[in-house]
């Protein structure tokens, strides 16, 4: 096999391994692709004895990485978050380098390689901690904020970095600032150019791009354009990741940024994931532990000095202590972007050794420790800062406060565009609603006008409590992601474990998985848009309303349990259609009901043939109960069957045990 193609298939096969291993175990893929790269490396079974080749192919991922950087440099998002992307982000970046680098300057580390390592580890992880704000539903919170305002930052930051590397390499001991100011000059032209010419001509091209109708043409031009402005950087003397930025800042402001940056991102993950192949080919696992002491010193000095910093740059711009010490735990472990710092400055052999093996072994252990210290950030909060524990109490008392004055509310987590339309349908039927969300900014607007939201996170056994949740006749999920609706799914049936749940769901293939975590009935997305869709384009057709509105009830009939059937009225009974149709009828465990304390298999309804669809107790209706069921009295039980079948279950319901 040829040796290009051999080393192709190497990369690939590892990535392909290296993801399903990380997503089986939960953790970040880049971790996979790391550990993937010391395996097939020269350290490990030595697939690839020379990794250079593998990286030259691979340093195409940090050009696409940086493209969908400049896609996302919005003028108009710094400006909103100028106190912390600026104030915070500025101080985090500049401050960790500084002290990091002064730590290792005194270590015994040349100057400009000391400027490398510090440079390397003071940026933290975008990809993993982004991910876990959105899972746990902190991005809107303070700490939530701040982390991502410094995100933001840190990913401003490494461009100028990435042009401070190749200037530091090509001057020698002391004139190293003669081609760090021509570089400069250069990359403050370039930006200068793409702000005031570049924009409106990218939009001119897309536009006549887009007007080909061609997603094949489109892709090309975008490929053409990121690699093109690359190469165009790489030319006038600038790196290669420079071009790549400036080329999505011409597209971040038009209208097709969002189209681009869909068919650009499978290319920047696959070709990203073979470059962190690559850096883990350099890993060498003897070196590694030979100076284990140092790497574990190494860490623990990262995870302080950026823990303190972020701690006191938190605090300088107004936050309190319960914030501030969250963003620090966020913000102390090291990220994806140092392994690019780390490489670049290897390549140009401007880190001596072993630094590079010790530094790139703290990135990963780093990373690794990431999840640990959000999961457990709640508690040490908690448990180091006293006026934490008065703030959440003020939190749940407002919310205690707001759903005691409600009897039985419908509790709704989640107050997007869903959870709004929910609030005024059921208020239009008189329906008392509590409503639970952790945007502040919409609780706020809400609040004033008037409507029953209160700020509070929904996967906390306490704020459901105090939202009323023992006492809510259901409660409706309206988060469309899975993960978010199962972790609040297992909160609401930890505290209530009879409460009837509605879920949201995206994807038709989760509906199984949430009626096993206990959901009473489950919405998905896609279909009901293909419903509504389709009896829409009946009527326009020309088909009768009567036939669509059959159509329609068929298919909620057979979706939806609950829609099964209808309460049969005096009207009804004329008609002799009806006779064979589907009706609901209820029947009432009396205090004096022979059936009080028997299970609910003992009714052996489904012989007749009648099911029994819900169960109401005490207010709260609860969906298909199990055979197991211990029925109590004041139990109301709902039955589906057609009429005949009914009557004769309210005989045998009449007669008791005993009739059997």
């Amino acid at each position: 096999m040829h040796e290009s193609l051999f080393l192709l298939v190497v990369l690939l096969v590892g990535a392909v391994v290296g993801v399903a291993l990380t997503r089986k175990l939960g953790l970040a893929s880049i971790i996979g692709y790391l550990l993937v790269g010391v395996a097939v490396g020269p350290s490990g079974l030595n697939l690839i004895d020379d990794p250079a080749t593998a990286q030259y192919v691979a340093e195409f991922g940090i050009v696409f990485l940086m493209f969908s950087i400049g896609l996302e440099f919005s003028l108009g998002q710094l400006k909103a978050m100028r106190r912390v992307v600026f104030g915070l982000g500025s101080l985090q970046v500049g401050a960790t380098i500084f002290m990091l680098g002064a730590i290792a300057w005194l270590a015994g580390v040349p100057a400009v390689a000391a400027f490398v390592l510090a440079s390397a580890l003071a940026m933290s992880s975008t990809a993993i901690l982004s991910k876990l704000l959105t899972e746990r539903f902190e991005l809107e919170k303070p700490h939530g904020r701040e982390v991502i305002g410094v995100l933001l930052f840190q990913d401003l930051a490494v461009v100028p970095i990435l042009i401070l590397l190749p200037a530091f390499a090509q001057g020698e001991e002391g004139t190293w600032w003669q081609p760090l100011g021509l570089a400069v000059i250069k990359a403050g032209a370039a930006l200068a150019v793409v702000l005031r010419f570049g924009q409106p001509l990218m939009r001119r091209w897309f536009s006549w791009v887009a007007s080909h109708r061609s997603g094949e043409f489109f892709t090309l031009n975008v490929l053409l354009v990121t690699i093109g402005m690359a190469a165009l950087s790489q030319a006038l003397g600038l790196s290669l990741a420079l071009g790549a930025f400036l080329a999505g800042m011409l597209i971040a402001e038009t209208e097709y940024r969002y189209q681009v940056e869909e068919d650009i991102k499978p290319f920047r993950d696959v070709l990203l994931g073979l470059f962190f192949i690559t850096v883990g080919m350099f890993l060498d696992g003897g070196t590694v532990l030979a100076h284990f002491p140092l790497l574990a010193a190494t860490l623990l000095v990262v995870l302080l000095v950026k823990g303190l910093i972020v701690w006191f740059g938190s605090r300088l711009v107004g936050s309190d202590k319960g914030t501030a010490l969250r963003s620090a735990l966020w913000l102390a472990t090291a990220g994806e972007f140092g392994f690019v710092v780390l490489a670049l400055g290897e390549r140009l052999a401007l880190v001596p050794a072993p630094w590079p093996q010790v530094v790139a072994a703290a990135l990963v252990l780093s990373m690794l420790l990431a999840p640990a210290l959000v999961h457990y950030s709640d508690r040490i909060v908690l448990r180091v800062v006293a006026s934490e524990w008065m703030r959440r109490s003020l939190e749940l008392t407002e919310i205690a406060a707001r759903s005691v004055r409600v009897k039985a509310p419908v509790l709704v987590l989640g107050y997007g565009r869903t959870g709004q339309h929910l609030a005024r349908f059921f208020d239009e039927e008189g329906i008392s609603v509590i409503a639970l969300d952790l945007d502040p900014e919409r609780v706020r607007r809400a609040q004033a006008a008037g409507e029953n939201v209160v700020y509070g996170d929904a996967t906390r056994s306490e704020v459901l409590k105090a939202a009323g949740l023992m006492r809510a006749k259901a409660v409706v999920i309206t988060f469309a992601d899975r993960d978010a609706a199962l972790r609040i799914l297992s909160a609401v049936h930890a505290v209530h474990p009879n409460a009837p749940v509605v879920v949201r769901v995206r994807d038709e293939a989760d509906i199984e998985r949430m009626f096993a975590a206990g959901a009473a009935e489950v919405i998905p997305e896609a279909i009901e848009v293909a419903v509504m869709m389709a009896v829409q384009t009946l009527a326009l057709v020309g088909v009768p309303l009567n036939r669509v509105v059959r159509r329609l009830r068929a298919v909620r009939e057979e979706r939806y349990g609950l829609f099964r059937g209808f309460f049969a009225g005096a009207s009804d009974a004329l008609a002799d259609e009806e006779e064979k149709a589907v009706r609901l009828d209820t029947l009432v465990v009396a205090d004096d009901s022979p059936w009080v304390g028997h299970q609910l298999a003992e009714l052996a309804l489904a012989s007749l043939p009648v099911e029994v669809v819900a169960v109401r107790r005490r207010g709260i209706r609860g969906a298909a109960p199990e055979p197991s069921f211990v029925l109590q009295r004041g139990d109301v039980l709902i039955v589906r069957g057609q009429a005949q079948a009914l009557a004769a279950a309210r005989e045998q319901f009449l007669a008791g045990p005993h009739s059997f």
